[in-house]
């Protein structure tokens, strides 16, 4: 009949399996058979070692002491923007969309283009313009609150007259914004957008 693991490793029944195994090595390091352990110390050193595989397939876990020995659970991955509907999100692309604040809602995301750059992305907010310079090397996320606009005008552009131009006046007396390359209808919303949060 086979011996008893635990009665091999010197431990009871039911020792959790930390304090089996801090057993398996104290008996490891008594009977090394390479260490000059003598003629016993081989077949001794068999036995300890199937004990120990026997013992740890029996042996219970520690009891929980308010530490855990697992890794800790991975943190959720957040998503930039996540309050957004995606075709939204894909519309801004990344970058306007870390440079908006927590929960503000995009009322409107069209191309245009302004003085510092052909091709812009302009994104109307609740709370201001946020524009993203296409071709700029840095400093490309341009904002301005809606708070600190005076007013806003659209008109028609020269000579054919299918796009239109956005002016938004700044107060202070500094000098005014211009988008354009709008569609007529969508540079109308925004001035009513504009108009409406001011």
């Amino acid at each position: 009949m086979a011996a008893d693991p635990f009665a091999v490793l010197g431990v009871a029944p039911g020792t959790p399996l930390e304090d089996v195994a801090a057993s398996y090595r104290e008996l490891a390091k008594r009977w090394p058979p390479d260490r000059g352990g003598g003629s016993e110390a081989a077949p001794r050193m068999a036995e300890i070692n199937a004990a120990y595989w026997q013992a740890r397939k029996r042996a219970p876990p520690r009891p929980a002491t308010g530490r855990t020995t697992s890794a800790p659970p991975r943190p959720r991955r957040v998503v930039a923007g996540a309050w957004l509907p995606e075709p939204v999100r894909r519309a801004l692309g990344p970058e306007l969309v870390t440079a908006l604040h927590p929960r503000e809602d995009v009322a409107l995301v069209t191309p245009v283009a302004v003085w510092a750059s052909p091709q812009a992305l302009l994104a109307v907010t609740e709370r201001r313009l946020l524009w993203l310079l296409d071709d700029a090397v840095t400093g490309r996320v341009r904002s301005i609150d809606l708070s600190a606009i005076a007013g806003v005008s659209t008109r028609l552009a020269w000579p054919r007259r299918r796009s239109a131009v956005l002016r938004v006046e700044r107060r202070g007396g500094r000098r005014p914004i211009t988008f354009s390359e709008l569609r007529p209808e969508t540079a109308e919303a925004i001035a009513g957008h504009v108009g409406s949060r001011r």
